[in-house]
């Protein structure tokens, strides 16, 4: 067994949160796996490296179930017995198997596609009143990037419009949480909330998603609980935005930083699908998986994590490595992205990897397409970005045209 001491994140500053890639690269060059201090000052264990992260997350020791195998409160401020954390994410097979089967019944590609048409007219309605701005500045998350995702996800399940502020403020607690106080209230309050929607939609069932969850069954009549719909609901509003917000504003700033490609893009918005994987494998949404349980001793590289441990595997990292693509810090929307991790690798593939694509595809183009002169209105290095290891994104992005 190799025993490490602890690389403490917290001593790299701000630095670290806003390019961590150099960080993760010399770490890498060391071995798979390294024990460190998170920014919240909590030992976890990092999984570095594209072929040691594909095996890691299909590693049957390394578990997402923390509500029947661990303690939750390791990795959230909330109860074991939380309704709100009753869904496939965090759960192993068999169980893991049974709702995203029951889920992948209403959540289908077809829907998916069905949902293009309003797709474009949210992004048309949210582009209207941006671009009519006199000063012709504006910040492009609050503006567009935050709201466009919200509110097909709301939509897309049944939420009405009032409650969609108060979302915000549960989801920014719940990926990267301002306090522990905070965030066991952002647990409550959503908890509370989606058991009254549910209620609400058993007794007048529409054709949203949710309404659909509800009175969906297989064929041996096999249905989600009531706790297991509000874990569901809470999983895909928060999931089914997070991920879009941070596509649209990392793929804008890659642009940025890259004339050239974005001139190119604008030039044939044939390479759009292209550049959406480049965008997603160069400086996706998601840096690290959510977290992990080793459910035993787990030795991987020379590095023996132990039982109990919390592990994170860097899928930023996975996507930068040279070992699988040639070049990775270059941004290159004509490159054969395909497996990259942005949306995780093995079972926990992410189920809404469709919609994120077609949300992407569509607000790109359209704010390309729109925005002739869009460019940035402020410097990169003193942007905003969300804090901890979870989600890489910032939480503005000041643009003019």
């Amino acid at each position: 067994m190799v025993t490490q001491p602890a690389v403490d994140l917290r001593k790299l500053g701000t630095e670290f949160t806003r390019d961590p890639y150099p960080v993760y690269a010399r770490l890498r060059a060391e071995g798979p796996v390294h024990r460190v201090l998170d920014p919240d000052g909590e030992v976890v264990w990092l999984v570095v490296g594209h072929e040691a992260c594909r095996a890691a997350f299909t590693d049957p020791r390394l578990s997402r179930d923390w509500l029947g195998s661990g303690d939750v409160r390791q990795i959230v401020n909330t109860g074991q017995d939380a309704s709100v954390l009753r869904h496939m994410l965090m759960s192993d097979p068999p169980d893991h198997t049974r709702l995203r089967r029951l889920v992948a019944r209403e959540f289908t590609p077809r829907r998916i596609d069905r949902l293009a048409p309003r797709v474009q007219q949210i992004t048309d309605a949210l582009l209207d009143p941006m671009l009519a701005a006199p000063e012709r500045r504006a910040d492009l998350i609050d503006s567009f990037a935050f709201p466009l995702p919200m509110t097909v996800i709301c939509e897309l399940l049944g939420v009405p419009e009032l409650d969609r502020d108060a979302f915000r403020g549960w989801s920014n607690e719940m990926v990267a949480r301002t306090s522990p106080e905070g965030e066991s209230r952002a647990y409550q309050d959503m908890t509370g909330y989606l058991a009254e929607l549910i209620a609400a939609k058993r007794a007048r069932p529409g054709d949203d998603l949710l309404s659909a969850l509800i009175h969906t069954a297989d064929e041996e009549g096999d249905r989600l609980s009531h706790d297991e719909l509000i874990g569901m609901s809470s999983l895909l509003l928060i999931a089914g935005h997070e991920t879009t917000v941070n596509l649209i504003g990392n793929g804008v700033r890659a642009l940025f930083a890259h004339p050239r490609q974005l001139a190119d893009l604008r030039a044939d918005f044939g390479l759009l699908d292209g550049a959406i994987e480049e965008m997603l494998r160069y400086d996706g949404p998601v840096e690290n998986c959510t977290d992990r349980l080793a459910l035993e001793d787990v030795e991987m590289g020379g590095v023996t994590i132990p039982a109990g441990a919390t592990v994170l595997i860097t899928m930023a990292d996975a996507d930068r490595d040279p070992e699988r693509f040639e070049e990775p810090d270059r941004f290159d929307i004509r490159r054969d992205a395909r497996g990259h991790m942005a949306f995780g690798h093995g079972l926990h593939h992410c189920l809404g990897a469709p919609l994120a694509r077609l949300e992407g595809r569509i607000a790109i183009r359209t704010l390309l397409e729109r925005c002739p002169g869009l460019a940035p209105d402020a410097d990169e290095s003193g942007l905003p970005w969300v804090p901890g290891l979870l989600i890489r994104g910032v939480r503005r992005l000041p643009v003019r045209w």
